[in-house]
Parts: C-alpha cells; sequence; structure tokens
C-alpha cells in the first residue's frame, strides 16, 4: 500500500468512527416525543429511528461492534505510511536509523490518536448531544441497515452481554429511556421558574408536585374537629345545619360516637314537610368507606373515585378512627381552594 493510500484510508476510518460514534449517541440521546409526529407524518426516517430506539441494545452492539473495527485499522493503515513520510525528512537530522524509528512512531502515534480522540470520538458524540432529534433521523437509517447486515454477529455479542448482567442480578433493556421521573421534572420546572422561562403564578404546578408527597393524614378532619350530626339527626337538623355552617354534605355519627355515614342536602332536599322531623331514613344515609391514614393521597383520591363516594373514613394502625376525609380536600391540594357551592364566603 501505497503512504498517500494510507493516508486516504486514515480519514475513511476517521470518518467511520465518527459515523458509529455520532449513531451510538444519537439513539440513546434523542427524545421519543419529538421523533413521534414525524413518523405518525409518514417520514421513513422518523420510523427507522424510532426502530432504532426501541431496539438501542442491538444498535449499541452494532455502535460498538464499527468503533472497535474502525479503531484497530485505523493506526494499522496509517502508522506505516506516516512512519515512512516522517523519516524521509527526520533522516536529514543526522540521527541514526534507531532513533529516527523511535521518534517517527512516537510522533506517528501522537497524531493518529489526536485525530482519533477528537474527530473520531469527541466532535460526533457532541454534535449528537447538541442535536440529537436531527442526528439520529441522519445517522439511525444506515446503523440499521448495517445492523441487519451484521445482525448474526450483533445478536451474539448482545445476547453474551445480557447474560452477563443478569449473572450479576441486572435485568437489561432494549429501549431506550425517553421518559423522565417524577423528582427529574419537578427539578426541570423548578429550574425553569428560576430562569425566568416557566411562569406558575397560580402555583397550581408547585402543588402538583407536593400533592404526589403527601398522605391522608395531612388532609384528613380530625374527629375533634368534625362538623357531624347524631344518630337521630332529621332532614330538618340537616338543613339546619347547612344554614349555619354552610357545607353541603354531614357526617353522621353512630351510636358508638364514630363516623357512621355521611348525609348530602340533596338527599333530603325533595322530603315533604311532615318528614323533616322524622329521623333521617336509612336509604338517605350514604356508606362511609374506609382508608388507612398512611395511605398517599393520590391512591385515597383514585379509591374515592372509583367507589363514587365524596367522603371516607380514616384509621390508624390500631383500627381507631382517627377523622374523616373529603374528597373536595383532596382536590384542593392539586388545584388550590375549591369553595363549596353552598358555603357562605
Amino acid at each position: 500500500m501505497s503512504d498517500w493510500l494510507g493516508i486516504f484510508w486514515l480519514f475513511v476510518l476517521l470518518a467511520g468512527n465518527a459515523f458509529f460514534v455520532g449513531a451510538e449517541f444519537a439513539v440513546i440521546s434523542a427524545r421519543r416525543s419529538q421523533i413521534e409526529p414525524l413518523a405518525e407524518a409518514g417520514s421513513r426516517s422518523a420510523k427507522t429511528a424510532l426502530w432504532a430506539m426501541e431496539h438501542a441494545t442491538l444498535m449499541l452492539a452494532m455502535s460498538q461492534l464499527g468503533i472497535t473495527v474502525c479503531s484497530l485499522l485505523i493506526l494499522n493503515v496509517s502508522e506505516p505510511a506516516i512512519h515512512h513520510l516522517l523519516e524521509v525528512p527526520l533522516h536529514l537530522t543526522g540521527w541514526s536509523e534507531g532513533v529516527v524509528s523511535t521518534v517517527a512512531f512516537i510522533v506517528t502515534l501522537v497524531l493518529v490518536s489526536y485525530l482519533h480522540v477528537v474527530f473520531g470520538e469527541m466532535v460526533p458524540k457532541n454534535l449528537s448531544f447538541s442535536i440529537p432529534d436531527r442526528a439520529v433521523l441522519l445517522l439511525a437509517p444506515p446503523l440499521v441497515l448495517l445492523a441487519r447486515f451484521f445482525r448474526p454477529i450483533i445478536v451474539a455479542l448482545n445476547a453474551t452481554a445480557n447474560g452477563v448482567l443478569r449473572l450479576v442480578g441486572v435485568e437489561p433493556k432494549s429501549e431506550a429511556t425517553s421518559t423522565y421521573t417524577l423528582e427529574e421534572v419537578q427539578t426541570i420546572v423548578n429550574q425553569s421558574r428560576r430562569e425566568g422561562v416557566l411562569h406558575d403564578a397560580s402555583g397550581t404546578l408547585t402543588a402538583a408536585f407536593e400533592f404526589t408527597t403527601k398522605r391522608v393524614t395531612d388532609v384528613a378532619v380530625p374527629t375533634s374537629e368534625l362538623v357531624s350530626l347524631p344518630p337521630s339527626a332529621t332532614p330538618g337538623d340537616v338543613e339546619r345545619a347547612v344554614a349555619r355552617h354552610g357545607f353541603s354534605r354531614y357526617v353522621i355519627l353512630g351510636h358508638d360516637g364514630d363516623p357512621d355515614g355521611y348525609v348530602h342536602l340533596k338527599d333530603v332536599i325533595d322530603l315533604d314537610d311532615d318528614e323533616l322531623d322524622e329521623p333521617l331514613p336509612g336509604k338517605r344515609v350514604r356508606r362511609l368507606i374506609s382508608i388507612y391514614e398512611g395511605t398517599e393521597l393520590e391512591d385515597a383520591l383514585a379509591t374515592m373515585r372509583r367507589l363514587g363516594t365524596h367522603v371516607a373514613r380514616t384509621f390508624d394502625e390500631s383500627g381507631t378512627t382517627t377523622g374523616v376525609i373529603f374528597l373536595e380536600d383532596i382536590i384542593e391540594e392539586l388545584v388550590g381552594e375549591v369553595q363549596d357551592a353552598t358555603r357562605r364566603g
């Protein structure tokens, strides 16, 4: 091989190495939310990019195979050519053959390493990090094509790597992560607020994050503070309680003094006048479900919505009633104050 042909192959292999590095980082850095709309619009490159992101470990195997082969060949094809080209001017120094050969090798090694690290690794990596969505659309299609051609090899490599992971108790994943945890989203929102690019004047976003950390005991109304009605309450008592307190729902106590059920104003408003002073009919009193006070607030919300109830009894580890939680109070923790339609301002 001539010296100049060796130089030519050096740049070809550097370009190949840069392609595999850029494709590897593009596949794991691109955001699925940005690629999916393009795929749905009919973009073939976007569809291929999505496939690559869904088979990330295979793409990484193909990239690593390409990077390894290019890296091994770069020095082999470039060292003899650059070494020989450097020997000519170095001989003019009058140094011995051994010194000239050693200096030529060191200069070649430093030069090739510099070109490899900067142009074969750092430039494509930084480029893919800077514009991952554009990079994956450009680089994923040829990477997938190569992966299909070398499929038996990369499948074997990937299976071996996954086997090693399972031996140490790690379950491998094949798809690049394109989602954020709650903590990551909260960090993004907080940073955006500090930078002035996101405004949360109503406090809804902040409340949503705080909501996920609260439990039933943080919102429940203790029995000692509860506005309740006795077991012998009448529809008239309910109407008078509405007039006095302004709430639309009232807990009915059992004979043991614990919450036994609850009644809504609309449950009694249609009764005749002669029924207003009679004890509440059993069918008019709604049952109370029970929720442990240590339950996460979002789980309590899901339970109450699923069962279609607005009030629940709370209890501690010993089963003792500790209070009552209202659906309205849970929602207020998420979206801010919710005014009862019958409550006085």
